[in-house]
């Protein structure tokens, strides 16, 4: 009965089987390695590899017994006939690749094994008594993917071979060092505007040129990395498909995808790379042809110019000038149409804002500026079309959400304490983040600093009620993917007053107080001076008041008790005695 016995060995990824004492008839046709056929070969044992993949060597042996020569069947080896080592590989000793070891090295040290074919000595060298081999160098699996080799055995004090020469290939294995490239790009495709979900835009492909059949280093995987959620991509054929429908070339009709190849299946350490991929929408016959579609952008001016609009009328000169109007309601009051022969223009008569509003749509009635009342029944000579316009996004400075900010702050607080704060959005669609600053005019404006981001405000040093009451400093908000544009705001801070001097004496000098005395006054400087104001006042109007209304009483009395004694004598003597009495009076 002919049996066997298997171990099984796992190295770097790959498989081998081990073939031991199995006794088999000598088959010549199994002379793989370019081992010398079974006629006239020299008998030993066959010589093995430590890792590989397994074929059988067949050998015979003569012996001569009693004067005869007879054929022996010799116990069969198995041969690895299949090495691998690692590309590009960066270590400061030689790889090892693999050992060879033949049935006739018995541990004395009386075999020598040797190496011959592709870069012996110079890529790959061998260890004469041990059989291990060595790489030299690293190696490229682009430049060569394998080599062929040839080891032999032989007596180490003789040089006779103690075994026939025996080929094997040492294989270059794969590491991911290529990330995946496209081949053409950037790429142009279209598809039909308002096409269904799913339907076929292109394919593009990457190719990788690590080992396919070797581990997943050259497994591509496809994904959309800008262009969502208008187009989507087979991960594993890369053929691109619209994932929005009814997309409309009047709305937009160019958009560009970023295409990522990414070999190891997508995984986590796998190369990349990316495209990309310019879709154009093509027209399909989707409006009817009195609808206009107009563009304007928000941040044209009024009075100026939306866009043109033409009726078509078959009459030739005159007969086809035509009038157009804007129907009432909808959204026409924003806009206002001029006649122009057979034209219209549309016209902004609002200011645009496209955060607020992005469209408008309205009707325009267009009718013969010249009728002819011979072919009236023949009418009406009139036609409406609905015009929409699209307001195009611009870019704007950034809006604080107040108009100022009012903050207040104590004289006495530390340096660094947040006093308020201002806050500003990008209200475009882009939505871009916003840097705060603070613009100074005078000196006093550099006690207060602004943290750039948050916009909170804060003091940079003690403040001075008595030396500054008011601050007016100026915030400024800056787009960041846009620093031309900016807008700024006015902040008020108030410096509140704090009890930090005491009264102080207007004349210094030694009092005495008698003791058991009842509690007096003490005079101050401030009472000093607010005495002194209030009487001042007071004396002033208590005087002038008095004054005018002692002097009316008395003069009016005066007058009329002398005036009736002396009503009696001669008006000229009278008017002498009033006159000098009067005179005597105010003397």
């Amino acid at each position: 009965m002919i049996t066997r016995e298997y171990v099984t060995i796992f190295l770097v990824g790959s498989c081998f089987l081990l073939d031991y004492s199995s006794q088999t008839p000598l088959l010549q046709s199994r002379n793989k390695a370019g081992l010398p056929s079974a006629r006239g070969g020299t008998g030993s044992k066959s010589m093995r590899t430590a890792v590989g993949e397994g074929i059988s060597l067949e050998g015979q042996t003569r012996l001569k017994r009693h004067g005869r020569t007879r054929a022996q069947r010799i116990k069969r080896g198995w041969v690895w006939n299949q090495f691998f080592v690692l590309e590009e590989y960066m270590g400061s000793e030689p790889q090892y690749v693999g050992k060879l070891h033949t049935d006739m090295d018995h541990g004395e040290n009386a075999v020598k094994y040797t190496l011959s074919g592709e870069g012996a000595g110079s890529i790959f060298t061998i260890d004469q008594i041990t059989g291990d081999i060595h790489a030299l160098v690293g190696l490229d699996r682009l430049e060569k993917s394998f080599y062929t080799l040839k080891a032999q055995a032989v007596d180490i004090n003789t040089g006779v071979p103690l075994e026939p020469e025996s080929e094997f290939i040492i294989k270059v294995q794969d590491i991911n060092d290529n990330e995946p490239r496209f081949l053409d790009g950037p790429y142009s495709a279209s598809v039909p505007e308002m096409s269904p979900t799913g339907t076929y835009v292109t394919q593009v492909t990457a190719t990788d040129a690590d080992d396919p059949t070797y581990g997943n280093s050259a497994r591509i995987v496809y994904s959309i990395l800008h262009g969502q959620p208008y187009f989507s991509v087979d991960s594993k054929t890369g053929v691109i498909r619209t994932a929005l429908a009814n997309m409309d070339r009047e709305v937009k009709d160019e958009y560009q995808v970023l295409l990522q190849a990414k070999d190891m299946g997508g995984q986590l350490g796998g190369l990349a790379s990316t495209t990309t991929i310019n879709i154009t929408l093509s027209d399909v016959n989707d409006n009817p042809p009195r609808i206009f579609h107009l563009r304007v952008p928000e941040s044209a001016a009024v009075g100026s110019a939306v866009g043109r609009i033409r009726a078509h009328d078959l009459d030739a000169g005159g007969n086809a000038d035509v009038d157009y109007a804007i129907v009432p309601g909808d959204e026409g009051n924003m806009f206002d149409i001029i006649s122009n022969g057979q034209e219209g223009v549309v016209v902004l008569k609002k200011t645009l804002d496209y955060e607020t509003k992005k469209s408008y749509t309205f009707k325009v009635e267009a009718s013969n500026a010249q009728l002819d009342p011979r072919f009236l029944h023949l009418g009406p000579f009139k036609d409406s079309a609905t015009v929409k316009v699209n307001v195009l996004d611009m870019d704007e400075p950034p809006v604080f959400t107040k108009s100022s900010y009012y903050m207040d702050v104590y004289e006495d607080t530390p340096p660094g304490t947040i006093i308020g704060s201002v806050t500003a959005y990008d209200l475009d669609a882009s939505s871009s983040a916003v840097r705060y600053s603070l613009e100074w005019h005078t000196e006093s404006d550099s006690c207060f600093d602004i943290d750039t981001v948050e916009g909170t405000i804060s003091t940079n040093e003690y403040l001075d009620r008595e030396a500054v009451v008011q601050h007016n400093i100026t915030v400024v908000a800056t787009k960041v993917n846009n620093p031309l544009l900016f807008s700024t705001v006015a902040a008020v801070v108030s410096v509140l007053d704090v009890n930090e001097f005491p009264p102080e004496l207007a004349v210094p000098s030694d009092t005495y107080v008698c003791e058991n005395s009842r509690a007096g006054q003490v005079n101050s400087d401030k009472l000093s001076i607010y005495l002194s104001i209030y009487l001042s006042i007071y004396l002033s109007i208590y005087l002038s008041i008095y004054l005018s209304i002692y002097l009316s009483i008395y003069l009016s009395i005066y007058l009329s008790i002398y005036l009736s004694i002396y009503h009696k004598k001669s008006n000229d003597i009278y008017q002498y005695i009033c006159a000098k009495k009067i005179a005597l009076k105010f003397s």
